[in-house]
């Protein structure tokens, strides 16, 4: 059972992009609204929120409708660029779910959350399923290495569970709605099988490819 978490106010970014915690992201900040929630989270030295676009687009316009569940981002950089444009690089910290969208006056959206951490699992069960996920994705950094889409080496991959997994999640090409499901997933065995299987799918349809065909992947 999860335990009770509190519910807290977030500024909510909606993209075309699933971010997983600990993963890094970049971001151009540019449009005006945007501009002005990232310098009210440099002010008061918090987080926002990326939530993939469920319906509307990320620039311009209405705001966007957002699925459910999110991750936190954590600014890491900031490079200003002329006109008030930024540059940021951001690092995913938490899960979290959005329970409402706020009423604010804000130009952007913000939502009522509660932090939404994976369910606990069988310790031994997930060494056991990340154990099985890890050769999976060394081979399919060593396809996209050898094609120059990605600099990244083998030996960087992390070795505790739930690094392995989000790191694994966030490389694989796959369309950002089923990225979502498997931030979406409550239980970390669950989202390693899941994220197993994507990848022997995958790996199966890569080693059957021209090699010009395999050059469309790239790391988002």
């Amino acid at each position: 059972m999860r335990s009770e978490t509190k519910m807290y106010e977030l500024p909510l970014f909606p993209l075309n992009t699933v971010l997983f915690p600990g993963m890094p992201l970049p971001l151009h900040i540019f449009e005006d609204r945007y501009k002005e929630m990232v310098a009210d989270c440099i002010r008061d030295n918090r987080p926002f929120g990326v939530v993939l676009i469920a319906e509307g687009a990320a620039e311009g316009g209405p705001l966007a409708r957002p699925y459910a569940i999110g991750c936190t981002a954590e600014i890491a950089q900031v490079q200003p660029l002329d006109g008030g444009n930024m540059l940021i690089m951001t690092v995913g910290r938490e899960r979290f779910r959005v329970v409402r969208l706020g009423r604010d006056e804000k130009p952007y959206l913000v939502g009522m959350v509660e932090p939404t951490p994976l369910l606990e699992d069988n310790p031994e069960q997930l060494e056991a399923r990340a154990e099985a996920l890890e050769p999976l994705v060394i081979e399919y950094l060593h396809k996209l290495a050898t094609l120059g889409t990605i600099d990244m080496e083998p030996d960087q991959v992390p070795s505790e569970p739930l690094g392995l997994i989000y790191l694994a999640a966030t490389l694989i090409q796959l369309p950002p709605d089923e990225k979502q499901a498997f931030l979406a997933a409550e239980r970390a065995t669950t989202l390693a099988g899941n994220l197993a299987r994507a990848y022997r799918r995958e790996l199966a349809l890569m080693r059957t490819m021209p090699t010009e065909d395999i050059g469309i992947f790239s790391i988002n």
